[in-house]
């Protein structure tokens, strides 16, 4: 994603370069170029913002082991899944083991909404999957008799089974922010 950014950015230097105004017409120049900055972020903030609402659609949608879909309830898995397909069209593995080991390994520090998060919840690694949400938040299908909800990563329950963050990338590397991000740089040209 930083490649990108600054693939961009120096795209957005070399434009510049070859079409920069003399004169009086810089700064109307400069306040344009900022506006297509300020526009690629937006665009990467309403990309993580479209799978949040997806997900957050789903809650109070009934926990049920194997489930996938809204109208049968849904596993851990399978709300992400399903979560992903819907916004994305990307279709994800079906076990949270699976999702952990086709997604791209990230920190816990650099969390963006839209990224999953792994638990140990089973007395095995990435037994347990949900999706960030912000503010160290994360959206889950939690157990048998539950609901699919929100619950913070820093309760204790969570914060000691955490087993790691992943990021969902395309089969080029790049992230669905990032996409969205090219699609914007695009519409500039």
């Amino acid at each position: 994603m930083k490649k990108l950014a600054i693939t961009f950015l120096l795209g957005l230097g070399s434009v510049a370069a070859q079409a920069a105004p003399q004169g009086n017409d810089i700064d109307n120049f400069l306040n344009e170029r900022a506006s297509m900055v300020n526009q690629f972020g937006q665009n990467v903030r309403d990309t993580a913002s479209d799978l949040v609402s997806t997900a957050m659609g789903f809650i109070g949608v009934p926990y049920r082991y194997g489930g996938n879909s809204a109208e049968t309830g849904f596993d851990c898995s399978g709300l992400v899944r399903a979560t992903y397909e819907k916004t994305f069209g990307k279709i994800l593995p079906r076990r949270a083991a699976d999702q952990a080991a086709a997604t791209q390994v990230i920190a816990r520090s650099d969390l963006r909404p839209g990224d999953l998060v792994f638990f140990n919840t089973m007395k095995r690694a990435f037994s347990h999957v949900g999706i960030y949400v912000g503010d160290g938040k994360f959206i889950h299908a939690p157990r048998s008799g539950a609901r699919v909800r929100v619950e913070s990563m820093d309760i204790s329950y969570w914060n000691s089974r955490f087993n790691g963050a992943r990021r969902v990338v395309d089969n080029n590397g790049a992230s669905f922010d990032a996409k969205a991000a090219i699609r914007v740089a695009e519409s500039l040209n």
